[in-house]
């Protein structure tokens, strides 16, 4: 087993800034995170996931080649946990602290306005900088603000990214490449994915209803999870993590499940555990018809004898990149805290769906013992990626 602790963590997403604020409304399954937004899809006023608080300003001399909302967000998240991360470089130097992130906005919403602005002025604005949409941009700013020289690099495969960010950090260390890394996900409101869900039908004009037989389709949210991975003991620990690849359609999944299952069983088979020994299961629950059926024939599978369960995107958004990133932060938070997301939905279960055992309003991790929770996430093109954390002793 790999000796992977997530020792500090740093979140900002529509439930809050900060872990203090983000579990206090998570774990009482606030959704007012997601309110109408308009101005994003013509004609249309969809429910999203914005962060609404103030975001820090990129310091100089950064400013003039970094500056855009994908990289506020994340130094948002990295502010919470500077003085861990700046503990860790004093500790081993700057060449041997890594940067792995997921993302797949970067900064393409600044790159769209001043696409617009070229078209309708025939002249770049002189803000424009292509960069910001190069997805290496949030790894490199981080990198260059902090003035490491260690592995760099971005990971972008759609909503699996941030996990498998976090699973690329744990093999930097067990490769002994690094003995800290930087890892999880960032990604912001756009109008070049907003405008894509919306033209594949994908979009709930309310809130999203995971699982539901109502369900029709996702929220977009936005998020920053960052996460200062090392081998040196600390609270939680990453047990195990598993990814696959089914490539069963470009944007529909394999309708049994099974390179779910794969991913699922693999993160088990690293951590030694069996699927018996898991207190909780973090559902992608995007609430499309496809990919909720998908995921209840996956869960039953893995899991024959059930697990409490819950999808927290009615809460937040769908987070697309930073999504495994942010819903591995909230099992963090669960180790942490002890109590667990409730299910956020209408209770009209699916009756051609395997019944799932929800989290209910109040629930706890069982009282002594060691716990240990997943996460999964599921991407376009068949991407699959769970993570399993657990506490530390």
């Amino acid at each position: 087993m790999s000796a992977a602790y997530l020792n500090a963590l740093g979140v900002v997403c529509a439930l809050g800034a900060g872990k203090a604020a983000v579990a206090e409304a998570l774990f009482a399954g606030n959704a007012h995170g997601l309110c109408t937004e308009s101005g994003w899809i013509p004609e249309h006023a969809p429910p999203l996931g914005a962060v609404r608080m103030p975001l820090p300003a990129i310091p100089e001399p950064l400013a003039a080649t970094r500056d855009n909302r994908c990289n506020r967000l994340l130094l948002a998240a990295a502010q919470e946990i500077e003085t861990d991360i700046r503990a860790a470089i004093a500790s081993h130097g700057g060449t041997r602290v890594g940067v792995v992130l997921g993302t797949s906005t970067g900064g393409i919403e600044e790159a769209t306005r001043g696409l617009a602005a070229q078209r309708r002025d025939d002249a770049w604005p002189a803000d424009y900088r292509y960069a910001h949409q190069e997805l290496a941009g949030p790894a490199e700013f981080l990198a260059e603000w902090l003035e490491l020289a260690g592995p760099c690099y971005t990971i972008s495969t759609a909503c699996t990214a941030g996990a498998r960010a976090m699973a690329s950090a744990q093999r930097l260390l067990d490769a002994g490449l690094c003995d800290a890394v930087l890892c999880g996900g960032v990604d912001t409101l756009a109008r070049l994915p907003l405008n894509g869900f919306h033209a594949l039908g994908a979009m709930d004009p309310a809130r999203c209803n995971p699982f539901s037989r109502e369900r029709r389709g996702i929220n977009i949210g936005e998020a920053a999870a960052l996460f200062l991975m090392t081998r040196e003991r600390g609270p939680v620990r990453l047990l195990g993590a598993g990814s696959s690849s089914d490539a069963y359609h470009m944007s529909s999944p394999d309708p049994a499940g099974l390179g779910a299952q794969q991913a699922m069983r693999a993160a088990l088979a690293q951590a030694g555990l069996e699927p018996a020994q898991i207190d909780y299961l973090n559902l992608h629950g995007t609430a499309t018809t496809h990919n909720d059926a998908m995921e209840a024939q996956a869960v039953a599978a893995v899991f024959p004898h059930g697990v409490p369960c819950s999808s927290t995107k009615p809460l937040t958004g769908h987070t697309l990149a930073a999504a495994g990133a942010l819903e591995a932060a909230f099992c963090w938070l669960s180790l942490r805290d002890g109590r667990l997301p409730p299910q956020h939905w209408d209770g009209m279960a699916d009756p051609e769906l395997p019944a799932l055992r929800f989290v209910e309003a109040g629930a706890r991790l069982p009282d002594g013992g060691a716990h240990r929770l997943m996460s999964s996430s599921f991407a376009f093109g068949g991407n699959n990626a769970c993570l399993i954390l657990g506490d530390a002793a």
